[in-house]
């Protein structure tokens, strides 16, 4: 049973046949897609500077643009913790550039969240969590934030936190699975957003 099988519960059945599908992850069994991200907007200017030192932790980039190629890979594995663990790859390829947006998420079952390290190596962590949609499709919230200095991880005041809001769905029509991502900060608004499509498959 995937981590996220873990934290939906019955409601995992209400998703889209097609979402299931791509969130019944299973150790050995990768779920790869390749897509398209319509536009990539940033926040103001001045964060650049925050969003060129994203690039080293594989979090964030200052790149902006339209119709840009994107590859996604999701791989369940065991932690050295032992825990169910997910492998988030995003790779986003601006002409010669290649960025990521890198994550490992577990679960927490007692408070039904599921827990993601953000970045490789991990700066900061958040609490999210998941909702079936009454049209089956997923939506993800962040909740609490951390920022992860080695073993020390500090709680972030929510004027500080990127909030992000995800929402995503299975389009029979297209034969594509849908993504928008919003990441929002209290006083300044936007920080980052994406929307596009992907399709199953190398």
């Amino acid at each position: 049973m995937s981590i996220y099988q873990k934290v939906l519960g019955d409601d995992f059945d209400r998703l889209h046949p097609m979402l299931q599908k791509r969130y019944q992850l299973q150790e050995g069994t990768p779920f790869v897609a390749h897509g398209v991200m319509h536009e990539i907007k940033g926040g103001p200017k001045w964060l650049l500077p925050l969003f060129y030192l994203g690039v080293y932790f594989k979090l964030l980039f200052p790149e902006r643009g339209v119709d840009i190629p994107f590859t996604i890979k999701n791989t369940a594995y065991r932690s050295n913790q032992g825990e169910s663990a997910v492998y988030w790859e995003r790779i986003f390829y601006f002409d010669k550039k290649k960025r990521y947006f890198n994550a490992r998420m577990s679960v927490d079952e007692d408070r039904g969240m599921v827990k993601d390290y953000l970045g490789e190596p991990s700066p900061l962590y958040s609490d999210l969590h998941f909702t079936v949609t009454n049209d089956g499709g997923l939506e993800i919230t962040s909740l609490k934030q951390r920022l992860v200095l080695g073993k020390v991880e500090i709680p972030l005041p929510k004027f500080l936190q990127g909030l992000a809001q995800v929402r995503e769905t299975y389009v029979e029509a297209d034969e594509v699975y849908q993504i928008s991502v919003h990441v929002h900060n209290p006083l300044i608004g936007r920080v980052f957003s994406y929307e596009g499509v992907f399709s199953y498959g190398e």
